[in-house]
């Protein structure tokens, strides 16, 4: 068996196929130098300096020899040929396998122009937290483009630590394409708070540069953004360039079937892998950190299985930690077309809300409310219709709608 991609995803089915009693050869390929690492804590903890690297390990280095694999580290998937089994490596080594699991991830979306440009910043890799958190050290003035999650959280650690802050976002409301105005606008005015800046619709047209150095942004309008460090924060592209002409089928990530299988001994895992919900028959590719362990855990399970393998099905969860708040999500917020506040207060940021699309439930947030939150995860997994799922919480007898997402669902 081989392994593609050494993160949460790629170790999770490593160990799943351990664990499931698969005594053969094993190989985990690695691009980066390090062994797997957790990403999340790289906008959060490490970025802050309350971790250390240390810290973000997945699992100790005498762990690997538990588990009698070979890691093959700062080797960079290059080809595959599913018909063959045959995965060659960018050193021009091939490694044949009886089966792969692709687990490669995403990586960052760029600004055009700004490749090789000193001070800006992406937060993928632990070499970006790193870079990063060397340049907030010097209290850079600092422009996050992006409104999403990776920038609101990156704009919270960089106030944190007492830089200047502008946040520039192509939206009306930061986040509210994911969460609804109403909580889109209550997380921007607890960033204002601390002191961001925020631009808001806006689009950044390139990064103003001087003797190769980040000057700050110019947006599409004309105006421009001074800062001497410019953090981007613009989604992500599925890493599958490696596998064209493969024979394996690839649209928006590797598009596998229900139980994960690509086709030809191929399974997918992680941020990369596409696959048709079994309960709406929706295509999905969910970029969640435990979706990643899930889903790598399931293809261990059903690669081993051969005609007995099961469908993947699951909550997605995601949380984000902003200053005080940490705002948890289970389910799929975009695309919801009702917004019902459960519990709690959006003005007091203390809160659980139910979110539907069709009649039915698709997902539960909340905001410094963790338990009563949890409890509102079942009523996500069964897809509960929007009635009954109204007269099951606490403010039943006094509905509070409130706008719901602008996003497409995704």
């Amino acid at each position: 068996m081989v392994v593609v991609g050494a993160s949460a995803a790629g170790l999770a089915a490593a160990e799943g196929l351990r664990r499931s009693g698969y005594a053969g050869s094993l190989v985990l390929v690695g691009e980066e130098e390090h062994l797997p690492y957790d990403r999340p804590p790289l906008s959060k903890q490490l970025l802050a300096g309350d971790w250390d690297i240390d810290r973000v390990r997945l699992r100790a280095p005498d762990a690997y020899e538990a588990l009698d694999m070979e890691v093959r580290l700062h080797s960079r998937a290059a080809s595959l040929e599913a018909g063959a089994h045959t995965l060659r490596l960018d050193s021009g080594e091939e490694i044949g396998y009886d089966a792969a699991v692709v687990a490669t991830g995403v990586r960052p979306r760029v600004l055009p122009g700004t490749e090789g440009v000193a001070g800006v910043h992406v937060l993928r890799t632990l070499e970006d937290a790193l870079a990063l958190k060397a340049s907030l050290a010097n209290r850079p003035r600092v422009v996050i483009v992006g409104g999403g999650f990776i920038g609101a959280e990156a704009a919270a650690v960089a106030r944190r630590l007492e830089c200047e802050v502008t946040l520039v976002t192509d939206q009306a409301v930061p986040m509210a394409d994911a969460l609804g105005v109403e909580i889109g606008s209550m997380l921007t005015a607890l960033h204002q708070r601390h002191g961001v800046r925020i631009v808001t619709g806006a689009l950044v047209e390139s990064v103003t540069t001087e003797d190769g150095r980040a000057t700050g942004v110019r947006l599409a309008d004309g105006r421009t953004v001074p800062g001497d460090s410019v953090v981007v924060g613009i989604g992500t592209l599925p890493n599958t360039e490696w596998l064209a002409g493969s024979g394996i089928p690839l649209g928006n990530g590797v598009e596998c079937d229900a139980t994960l299988h690509a086709g030809n001994d191929v399974w997918a895992a992680g941020d990369v892998a596409s696959w048709p919900d079994p309960v709406t028959g929706e295509r999905l590719r969910i970029e969640h950190r435990t979706n990643a362990g899930e889903q790598g855990l399931a293809v261990a399970r059903n690669l081993l299985a051969g005609s007995d393998a099961t469908p993947f099905t699951t909550v997605p969860y995601v949380w984000s930690d902003q200053y005080d708040l940490k705002i948890q999500i289970y389910g799929r917020t975009r695309g919801a077309d009702q917004v019902h506040i459960a519990e709690g207060s959006v003005e007091e940021g203390k809160f659980t809300a139910l979110y539907a699309r069709g009649g039915r439930v698709v997902a539960a947030v909340g905001a410094n409310m963790v338990r009563p939150l949890r409890a509102l995860r079942p009523l996500v997994a069964a897809h509960t219709e929007w009635e009954t799922a109204l007269a099951a919480t606490p403010t039943a007898a006094a509905p509070r709608n409130v706008t719901p997402p602008s996003g497409t669902a995704a």
